[in-house]
């Protein structure tokens, strides 16, 4: 048994109502204090339910982690002076987590990314010396590999494992909408809980709720996936998707 207060409270509780029912009822024939053991039992056996559903690390911890990881991230692309947006590479084209690529110039021929990119944080995506970039893991990626559904080429298909991932495992919006024209996605997220912000690294990677969405996407299409433009209106985060071919 760990040191969860939750389940202290309430093993301590449906011990103490369960030694002080059978004592109240039989011997003291005391409604009011039978009740109470009752109640005491109750909410015992409710905290030790909550118990488990507790996290073992808090989210204001995951948070400060997660902002920390940030911060080194956009020190070491600003110190490089790296302004290239970020572009999210298929399962086909990586190994480990999902990745960005981060190219050193802003001039990128995306037919000259053809083999898998190495699991190196500097990597060379084509045969001339310039086609330089930074392999990063990208934000909102991690653990989408392990995902118990697989994305398709579809809105539909997209639209669903979006709203598996967004709403029901990390309670991070209401809802996702998507749409695609041609080479062009365009996705709504209903109500997110992390808003985005017009700042360079956003600008550069994307905020993490578009991260999972391009990560997500690009899976499923099996194409390199450029997060074109982002932004928050009327409390939705309308993000849209240019399709590298």
């Amino acid at each position: 048994m760990t040191d969860n207060p939750y389940r202290m409270l309430g093993v301590g509780l449906t011990i103490s109502g369960t030694i002080l029912g059978p004592i109240a009822f039989f011997i003291l024939n005391s409604v009011p204090m039978t009740a109470i053991a009752i109640s005491a039992i109750m909410i015992g056996i409710t905290s030790i339910a909550i118990a488990t559903t507790r996290p073992r690390i808090s989210p204001e911890f995951s948070q400060l982690m997660f902002e920390t990881g940030m911060e080194n991230i956009v020190s070491f692309l600003e110190e490089l002076g790296i302004k290239s947006k970020a572009i999210y590479l298929p399962s086909t084209m990586r190994t480990g987590s999902a990745q960005a690529l981060i190219p050193l110039t802003e001039n990128v021929d995306i037919e000259e990314i053809k083999r898998k990119i190495p699991e190196r944080l500097i990597v060379q995506y084509g045969e001339n010396p310039d086609d330089m970039a930074i392999a990063i893991t990208a934000p909102g990626g991690v653990g989408l590999d392990k995902l118990e559904i697989k994305s398709g080429s579809t809105a539909t298909e997209i639209e669903q494992v979006l709203n598996y991932v967004l709403t029901g495992l990390l309670d991070l919006a209401n809802s996702a909408e998507v749409h695609i024209s041609d080479r062009q996605l365009y996705i709504e997220i209903s109500k997110p809980k992390l808003q985005y912000h017009d700042k360079w690294y956003y600008r550069c990677i994307g905020s993490p709720i578009a991260s999972i969405v391009a990560s997500i996407a690009s899976d499923g299409i099996g194409k390199p996936i450029r997060i074109k433009e982002e932004s928050y209106r009327n409390g939705n985060n309308i993000i849209h998707l240019e399709v590298l071919v």
